[in-house]
């Protein structure tokens, strides 16, 4: 594809494509990785109508209609909404507990196990079983978010002040949309990991000695044992985008309106068809921050079951990376939409949730089983991005490729199998989850450099693996 390549120092390229204008934040070794895909890809995306701004973050690779690791802005007044962009498992995202423990306390591999044990008898990891919270109103949850939850299962106001939003707020009428089997689906699956990338991790922290005032005011400390999951709006997210991708492929039929790659679709923000596809995706949104919050309080009660009840499980975060939310930028309302793109506001945002205005907010990076995940914050110079960094460390190769190419072995090394350092998971066999093998990922710490030298955020931790839960 042909296309002119402007540096603008820092890790920051600016590609002109045929269609438009492509930011790329990528350090030299991840930007060689890019295939001529991803390029056509935002091609593609750049003919929707009054694009403002389109981006890749150094983990992008290719999706269904867009590429994971994509931020595309259009204005609230007359732009466009695109489920391609927001993607498939609407409101995926990340949470992080902190605990008092230390890496110590954790050393016993028995120990490990057996918390491994018993989380999964709190959380499900197979889709064929339902989790354990069929009192709680699943309607009440999709309207309310966080509020939406009865109070035994909030066990204090931290859980609902310390995450990106509690609730989205929307026209709840659009629900009458939805098909009645939605519900069927969506009762059992409140606090259910989910499959293939999504996971319960047991880490440690190494902290950035530079941000250790920000780490001590977030409640962390060197070798602290923290808890990282990973999911979001399982069967909930997914009939809201299968319904709603049909009706509006529908519509831009009707329309006249094409692009190159029929998986790309998008509405008017202001039509029938973006209004409804935009309010029962907040629908989702709510969903998944609640599945994420019932997770990790399936967590704690595991944790607590093992260590005694007066153990407790504070939330250090809760964010999203798959969403399109309405943000003011530029003295204007723009819709911006963030598929595998994490938002990493600076210290003073506005937009920042109130406990963490003064330092900004933790912005969750997972890597891939058997490598770092990190703990960031996000700097002044991410507006020139719209605060969008990483999600992770993005897929390197395809899940059949991977199985093709790396051996169980591999894997096993990856993963210190035999050692006192080993990183136990809750599969007797790794054949079962080897497309989630590290081999199957981009370097992440080469992501993370790669958005430190954008100046896009900087690192406060490192979160060193001990144990994963990976859902099949």
């Amino acid at each position: 594809m042909r296309m002119q390549h402007k540096k603008h120092g820092g890790n920051h390229h600016e590609m002109e494509l045929e269609h438009g204008r492509l930011h790329v934040f990528a350090n030299d070794e991840v930007l060689q990785t890019f295939g001529e895909k991803v390029y056509e890809m935002a091609d593609n995306n750049l003919q929707i109508p009054r694009n403002q701004y389109m981006s890749y973050t150094p983990d992008a690779h290719v999706g269904i209609g867009t590429c994971i690791g994509t931020t595309a802005v259009w204005s609230m007044k007359n732009g466009c909404v695109s489920p391609s962009i927001v993607g498939s498992d609407i409101g995926c995202g990340m949470r992080v507990h902190t605990t008092s423990l230390h890496k110590r306390d954790l050393m016993d591999k028995d120990l490990r196990r057996a918390l491994i044990g018993a989380i999964e008898k709190y959380v499900p990891t197979n889709e064929r079983k339902n989790s354990n919270y069929e009192d709680i109103d699943v309607m009440s949850v999709v309207e309310h978010g966080l509020h939406g939850l009865s109070k035994k299962y909030v066990p204090d106001s931290q859980w609902l002040t310390h995450v990106e939003q509690s609730r989205f707020a929307f026209d709840t009428s659009y629900l009458k949309q939805l098909p009645p089997k939605i519900l069927k689906y969506a009762r059992g699956q409140l606090g259910s990991l989910g499959s293939g990338n999504h996971f319960i991790e047991l880490q440690y922290l190494e902290m950035n000695e530079a941000y250790k005032d920000v780490a001590e005011k977030w409640g962390l400390f060197d070798g602290q044992v923290v808890v990282m999951i990973h999911s979001g709006s399982r069967s909930w997210g997914g009939m809201v985008g299968r319904e709603h991708n049909k009706t509006i492929k529908e519509a831009m039929n009707q329309w006249g309106v094409s692009n190159p790659d029929p998986n790309l679709i998008y509405a008017p923000i202001n039509s029938q068809e973006g209004q409804t596809y935009l309010n029962l995706m907040y629908s989702a949104l709510n969903f998944a921050v609640s599945n994420r919050h019932m997770i990790a309080f399936g967590v704690r009660e595991a944790f607590r079951g093992i260590f005694g009840p007066s153990l407790e499980m504070p939330v250090l975060y809760d964010l999203m990376h798959n969403y399109a939310l309405k943000e003011f930028h530029r003295n204007q309302p723009m819709l911006v939409h963030r598929k595998g793109a994490t938002r990493a506001l600076p210290p003073g945002h506005f937009l920042n949730t109130p406990v963490y205005k003064e330092t900004g907010h933790p912005a969750l990076i997972p890597g891939s089983m058997g490598t770092s995940s990190y703990i960031m914050v996000g700097k002044e110079e991410g507006l020139k991005n719209f605060y969008s960094i990483c999600h992770g460390a993005g897929r390197a190769r395809s899940r059949k490729a991977t199985k093709q190419l790396v051996t169980v072995d591999e894997f096993e090394r990856s993963l210190k199998v035999g050692t006192e350092d080993e990183i136990l998971v809750n599969h007797a066999s790794l054949q079962t989850i080897l497309d989630e093998c590290p081999q199957a990922y981009k370097d992440v710490d080469q992501i993370i450099d790669s958005v430190v030298g954008a100046s896009l955020a900087d690192v406060v931790a490192k979160c060193k693996p001990m144990a994963a839960i990976k859902g099949i």
